[in-house]
């Protein structure tokens, strides 16, 4: 099955800012033409340009996989520091998997449009992809995937199983990354939740925890955004989900993302550390905002 890859330069609005139109246009097209010649050594093929990225297609999962992979090793390993700045090119990039339609060189699909959402979701230095991407891969390719759990992409009625390609070994999930790997056994977890300074710390069970404007709530929020039962906790299996069950939705805002998954009647794994924003997105004015840790 084809394999759509988004792959794009982070704050690249900065950068024309900073060097000017010419010296980025540049720089820019630098870039590209790097990960184009590094895609077709994979035997992907670049289907467009985007100005700060590239949309390129693979007829094999793990080959596109392993290109991006390879990538983001290089940007590490010989870092592209712009004349003018002190930190260097950083990529995000999204795989998926799916039907295409080809029409005078151009690719449309589902997977062209979820690829493309999950690389504006992904941080720097990050590669997101999908459940479709790990069932294409060899067993030997799975784990350099690290599930976190169903997210809301936008655009998209239904959750989507996001999974994150570890391409560095050892690496600090939490210095970087959404959250944890959901396949590894998790013997014994705790979560804390602080509310306006004041931290609780639970042992979550399959009875769970409730945060909402009721008096009753396990964690109440007076805030008039916020439902009487607005979201609950609960332990399903080895993992912590989140439940929305509002009239206005919740926004969870993994690590130190600010791309938010957004659930309205719909539910996310809680791994890592975060923000929990209630009826509202955070960026609103006082928004009432619940920090987790996953430990």
């Amino acid at each position: 099955m084809p394999t759509v890859v988004f792959a794009d330069v982070v704050g690249s609005t900065g950068l024309f800012e900073q060097m000017g139109g010419v010296n980025a246009s540049q720089l820019m097209s630098g870039l590209t033409a790097l990960l184009g010649k590094v895609f077709e050594q994979h035997q992907g093929r670049v289907v467009k340009l985007l100005g700060d990225g590239v949309f390129a297609v693979f007829a094999d999962a793990g080959n596109a996989v392993t290109a991006c992979m390879v990538l983001q090793s290089r940007f590490q390993t010989e870092p592209i520091i712009p004349l003018g700045r002190t930190t260097p090119i950083q990529m995000q990039m999204g795989i998926e998997s799916g039907e295409l339609v080809e029409i005078d060189g151009d690719c449309f699909g589902d997977a062209v449009n979820s690829a493309a959402r999950l690389a504006d979701l992904a941080g720097a230095d990050q590669i997101l992809t999908t459940h479709n991407v790990w069932d294409a891969l060899i067993a030997g390719q799975r784990p350099s995937l690290r599930s976190l759990g169903p997210m809301q992409l936008r655009g998209k009625e239904q959750t989507t199983h996001i999974y994150r390609v570890e391409w560095q070994t050892g690496r600090d999930l939490d210095a970087t990354a959404m959250g944890a790997s959901m396949l590894d056994p998790v013997k014994y977890q705790t979560l804390a939740l602080t509310l306006q300074g004041r931290t609780q710390v639970f042992e979550v069970t399959t009875t769970g925890i409730t945060i909402g404007r009721a008096t009753d709530a396990t964690l109440p929020v007076l805030d008039p955004r916020v439902s009487r039962v607005h979201a609950t906790i609960r332990k399903r299996g080895t993992q912590i989900v989140l439940t929305d069950v509002s009239s206005f939705g919740t926004w969870v805002y993994f690590g130190n993302q600010t791309e938010a998954v957004a659930l309205r009647r719909s539910e996310c794994f809680l791994v890592g550390y975060g923000q929990i924003s209630l009826g509202c997105k955070m960026d609103a004015d006082k928004a009432p905002l619940v920090a987790f840790e996953v430990t």
